[in-house]
């Protein structure tokens, strides 16, 4: 281990934080000003001589373009046989607030996170926007492998479930009912025909929205049908 970051984690009056970035990211900073940084919200902003006001969100802005390149270099590795327009829905998956709240909680950024209590605040927004920028402080302190190398080892392995992230990317059912509700609309899936041919069972659903007929679906299953008429109905919509 390199003798600045030994002195950072064993004889630092920081040594507490040192320790605490070492079991979040997998390594020991050398520059802890950087991450004390990533972790300060503008709420409570330092303000410096030149007028401006130091927070995380400068972090925040080179660690979202970082996270981007390499959660892309991730897919297009792990997922070689697919084409540009699923990779890219699925990266767009990863890197949603949605996903990096989740890993901000999982993390347990708020722990260190500086930010004004009482004032009303979206934390799980705070925590995701906070691990943007420890992003941006890592490859700032050891450089754009170091950021990979912790992204990848102590983030992605451990908190994104791909496999997770695709079963919703294909459910077209629960897609279509989040986009009536929206929508105020009402939706019903009705079994229009079922036959039971050769010893298999057959079944076509019929989808309706507002008392209109949209698409349908034929499958070996009611879920499968309703799955396939779903998606018919997404197309026919232009959500797909």
């Amino acid at each position: 281990m390199p003798i600045f970051q030994a002195y950072n984690l064993y004889l630092s009056p920081h040594r507490k934080f040192a320790k605490s970035l070492k079991n979040m990211l997998g390594f020991v900073p050398s520059n802890l000003n950087l991450y004390r940084m990533a972790f300060r919200h503008r709420s409570v902003a330092i303000s410096l001589k030149n007028g401006t006001k130091s927070s995380n969100e400068r972090l925040e802005f080179l660690g979202d373009a970082i996270l981007d390149a390499v959660v892309a270099e991730y897919l297009f590795k792990k997922f070689p046989g697919n084409d540009e327009g699923y990779l890219t829905k699925l990266k767009s998956k990863v890197v949603n607030r949605k996903t990096l709240a989740f890993i901000g909680e999982k993390m347990q950024i708020r722990a260190v996170l500086n930010y004004n209590q009482s004032r009303n605040l979206n934390i799980p927004a705070l925590e995701g926007n906070a691990f943007e920028a420890i992003i941006g402080a890592i490859y700032l302190d050891g450089g754009f492998e170091a950021a990979k190398k912790s992204l990848q080892n102590h983030v992605l392995r451990k908190f994104v479930d791909l496999n997770k992230l695709l079963e919703e990317e294909i459910d077209f059912k629960s897609r279509l009912i989040i986009w009536c509700q929206k929508k105020r609309m009402k939706i019903d899936f009705i079994v229009v025909d079922e036959q039971h041919t050769h010893g298999a069972w057959e079944y076509e659903v019929s989808i309706q929205i507002n008392k209109r007929d949209f698409g349908r679906g034929r499958a070996s299953s009611k879920k499968q049908a309703e799955q396939v008429a779903a998606k018919q109905t997404l197309e026919l919509i232009g959500e797909i």
